[in-house]
């Protein structure tokens, strides 16, 4: 009877030509053949960056649902364990420091109870700070703190969620996007017509985290011009016409 479960693999070849690649190109085979299971298939843990178990905890407050006590301090004791050695948290593993994703991280693990003080809310407060504050989030997360009351809804782009009527061969259409696209536009357009204010039980605020009065934020900075632009190159031709007149 012929059995399901997959003979193991042959262990790996060794590629000792002496160049830097075969051996690396070694090492990885075999530690990938190591962590094989008994059947053949391999098992790893989906890990995402720091916002994904923020915004979990985030909504959960914003609904005002049952608290999980057990598992917030396991997310708060991971939200501990990856932040970074800048005091921050990034997009991606060792990464560089993201303010987003920092601040969402530091609000999460206040909701959860951890204290201003603390050690490490210190140096991610002062790590957001000297970068500007929370001033300089990204939209998603403008969203997000503006649901929250915490922000205006003018630090958030104006997008009206009348944008769903629009025809086919209109410039703009949800059609002409990817579908993960398609997945945060449309939630946003509802988000922004509602604009549902956090129930927030706890009545956490992270106003700390930003230069200034947080309610007088506006909205985020135009995307810098691409050389060559119509807007950076009008005046040149206007000049040029003069001279040529």
């Amino acid at each position: 009877m012929k059995s399901d479960v997959a003979a193991p693999w042959p262990a790996a070849p060794a590629l000792d030509s002496g160049g830097d690649f075969d051996r690396a190109a070694s090492m990885a085979l075999r530690a990938l053949l190591q962590s094989q299971q008994g059947d053949g298939h391999w098992l790893f843990e989906l890990e995402a960056d720091a916002t994904i178990p923020a915004e979990y905890v985030l909504l959960r407050h914003y609904r005002g649902e049952p608290i999980d006590a057990a598992l917030e301090q396991k997310i708060a004791l991971y939200l501990r364990r990856i932040q970074g050695s800048h005091g921050g948290w990034p997009l991606f593993h060792a990464g560089v420091f993201d303010v987003s994703a920092s601040v969402k991280a530091y609000f999460a693990l206040k909701m959860i109870g951890d204290r201003p003080d603390a050690d490490h809310m210190r140096r991610a407060r002062e790590a957001i700070l000297a970068r500007g504050g929370a001033n300089g989030c990204n939209v998603f997360t403008r969203v997000l703190l503006s649901l929250y009351g915490i922000l205006s809804w003018r630090s958030v782009p104006a997008m009206p969620v009348e944008i769903m009527l629009l025809p086919r061969w209109f410039p703009f259409h949800l059609s002409k996007v990817s579908y993960w696209a398609r997945t945060v536009i449309v939630p946003l357009l509802v988000l922004q017509a509602l604009r549902p204010r956090a129930k927030n039980p706890r009545r956490v605020s992270i106003d700390e985290l930003f230069v200034g009065r947080p309610e007088l934020v506006g909205p985020p900075a135009r995307a810098p011009r691409c050389r060559g632009s119509a807007e950076t190159t009008r005046e040149p031709r206007r000049r040029r016409a003069r001279r040529t007149s």
